[in-house]
């Protein structure tokens, strides 16, 4: 029998293509699970595209939308190596997003978990399911050491 894709490893490779470039590295995969399929992969692309919505998580919702010509990405999981800021929240919410895997935690800057935690809003139309911390070290690592090499 045939293992079942990493979805969270096609994330970790965005983020780094994207640290590699000089983005802040953070990668994002939209998955159709009836399907098992990738609809849509990203890294950041802010500096790249002159977008502070550049996001991965907006970029593959955005893929995946124009993909199936509709606004909303209903069914489909969506894999995050760092949670997701509070813009990127509020998108997933829009785009009904079915399920939220992310890895690193972002105590700072994080819209799920942390700071305005969108999907416990009482206006928030759609919550998905959340899995968060999964592969948390490796993301945490990622990040630290691109940050790193900046100072």
């Amino acid at each position: 029998m045939a293992q079942p894709p990493d979805f969270l490893a096609i994330a970790f490779a965005e983020a780094e293509a994207a640290g590699a470039r000089g983005e802040v590295p953070v990668g994002a995969v939209l998955v159709d699970p009836a399907a098992n399929t990738v609809l849509a992969a990203a890294g950041n692309e802010v500096e790249a595209r002159h977008d502070p919505t550049a996001h991965a998580e907006v970029l593959v919702l955005r893929m995946a939308s124009a993909m199936r010509g509709a606004p909303r990405v209903d069914g489909c999981d969506l894999y995050v190596s760092l949670e997701p800021c509070p813009m990127c929240a509020a998108a997933i919410a829009i785009a009904r997003v079915r399920r939220l895997v992310f890895a690193a935690y972002d105590p700072k800057g994080g819209g799920v978990e942390h700071g305005p935690r969108v999907f416990s809003h009482p206006t928030c139309h759609h919550k998905p399911e959340i899995v968060g911390g999964v592969q948390a070290t490796r993301a945490e690592t990622l990040l630290k050491d691109f940050f790193a090499q900046r100072r």
